[in-house]
């Protein structure tokens, strides 16, 4: 980075990935320059703030985001509660947006539109890794700008951009036409979105915790409003899955929520479909046919869509990537997180150099990094961006010495779109006290070296 040392680091994205970044990158003495498209920091977990994470606060605080903040007068949180998504933001993320020295660099309302190299595009080799990147920002208002980086950190998550409900990873006939009958992926159903949920048909699509932890929070809206019913639809032949071990799973947590949906199921509360794979929705005034390859259809009046979530990659066109033919990931980093083969507790903690591009200076971090696999912990985005700033600081040694410190883990759901830290967790209060997904004693969806504690990011 020394031939631009006179430019700033952008930063795309100012979730807990993205802000820690800007701390390690202030620490190096490098110039951050943040962009985040929402209109306050941690916007994307605003939007699932009454989710409660399955890791502890201890796993889900940067170690340079928490020493600019002590030096204000900060109080961290107890370590071994687990906050709500919502916690995450009001005692952690805004107090460290607003500190000066973030806030001054930061830009909310800016959505980075594309990234590039200065008067390049992705064919031209000369003089390429000296050249400065360009970014170009839609600001609130329509206003586009452009910016020059000496480096570009991607911290923006994958939560803007969710799977689509029909097989084959496209989106099923009729989905785009549906958009108004298909919920967020982590509804809040018991609080700001009950209304649309309370007495109506809801379909629930997805095997994995997000799927569970709404179902379980539907069951209780019906106990209110008997008129509500809930329908369950899996692509697999059965939802063990998702059940887990019950009161001999590792991970009290993990057991617990399976234990009680099971219940719900055998009671007829749920109603699952298993062996469905949607191949179209018809909307209409009175509600939403959802049809599967085989025939068989049901009506609801709003879907929510537990299908996991996928990296937005157009932004980022021309620059020279390379990433994982299966994952969408980093190239090297792909085999070693590929869902098929591995768990949030088998994947070894990484930094830069696993991280980096053909393009010098650009990485992929946080919850984007993991591309469409789901068990993503924030401890592991937090000792990601430490690796990162090291490396623009051209501090090599500090760089490559990739060390994260993670609890026992076991076995995580694949349900994609379900990390350890973030979307992981209901508000249900058999989860105040016990472990979660990625973690025992303590857990850790939206941890740090995966198998650590993280989020979905959810940035």
């Amino acid at each position: 980075m020394a031939a631009n040392t006179n430019l700033p680091v952008a930063v795309i994205g100012a979730g807990p990935i993205g802000l820690a970044a800007a701390a390690h990158l202030l620490e190096r003495g490098i110039e951050p320059l943040i962009f985040e498209a929402g209109p306050t920091a941690g916007a994307a977990i605003e939007q699932w703030r009454h989710i409660r994470l399955f890791s502890p606060w201890r796993f889900n605080v940067d170690a340079a985001a928490a020493r600019l903040l002590t030096a204000s007068g900060w109080e961290a949180p107890r370590p071994t509660a687990l906050p709500f998504g919502g916690e995450l933001v009001d005692s952690y993320l805004a107090p460290l947006a607003a500190l000066p020295a973030i806030a001054g660099r930061l830009h909310t309302g800016a959505r980075v539109v594309a990234v590039t190299r200065l008067g390049m595009d992705k064919t031209h080799s000369r003089g390429r890794d000296t050249t400065p990147f360009l970014l170009r920002v839609e600001h609130a208002g329509g206003e586009v700008r452009e910016y020059r980086a000496a480096g570009v950190i991607d911290a923006s998550g994958t939560w803007s951009t969710r799977n689509p409900l029909g097989t084959s990873g496209l989106p099923a006939a009729g989905e785009a036409a549906a958009a108004e009958r298909i919920s967020a992926a982590l509804p809040d159903v018991l609080g700001r979105e009950r209304a649309r949920f309370a007495g109506q048909r809801v379909l629930v699509v997805g095997a994995g915790h997000s799927a569970a932890n709404t179902l379980i929070n539907l069951a209780d809206l019906a106990k209110q409003e008997p008129d509500t019913k809930i329908l369950w639809a899996v692509r697999g032949a059965s939802a063990e899955k998702v059940y887990g071990g019950g009161d001999a799973d590792g991970l009290p947590a993990r057991g617990q929520l399976g234990s009680r949906l099971r219940r719900l199921v055998e009671a007829g509360t749920v109603e699952l479909h298993t062996g469905f794979g949607i191949t179209a929705l018809t909307a209409s005034a009175a509600g939403v046919t959802v049809s599967s390859a085989d025939g068989r259809t049901l009506g609801a009046d709003v879907v929510v869509p537990c299908t996991g979530f996928r990296p937005d990659l157009d932004i980022l066109r021309e620059l020279r990537l390379e990433l994982d033919p299966a994952v969408e990931a980093p190239r090297e980093l792909g085999p070693l997180i590929d869902p098929e083969f591995h768990s949030c507790g088998t994947v070894a903690p990484h930094g830069a150099r696993l991280l980096a591009h053909p393009d010098k200076d650009f990485y992929i971090v946080g919850m984007k990094s993991y591309g469409r696999a789901p068990t993503f912990l924030l401890a592991t985005g937090y000792e990601q961006v430490r690796s990162v700033a090291a490396a623009l600081a051209g501090d090599r040694e500090a760089a490559d010495t990739v060390l994260l410190e993670l609890p026992e883990t076991g076995v995580c759901s694949s349900d994609a779109g379900t990390s350890c830290d973030i979307p992981a967790v209901s508000a249900d209060p058999i989860l105040e006290t016990a472990g979660g997904c990625c973690g025992t004693p303590e857990p850790v969806l939206v941890g740090f070296p995966t198998g650590l504690a993280h989020g979905r990011s959810a940035d």
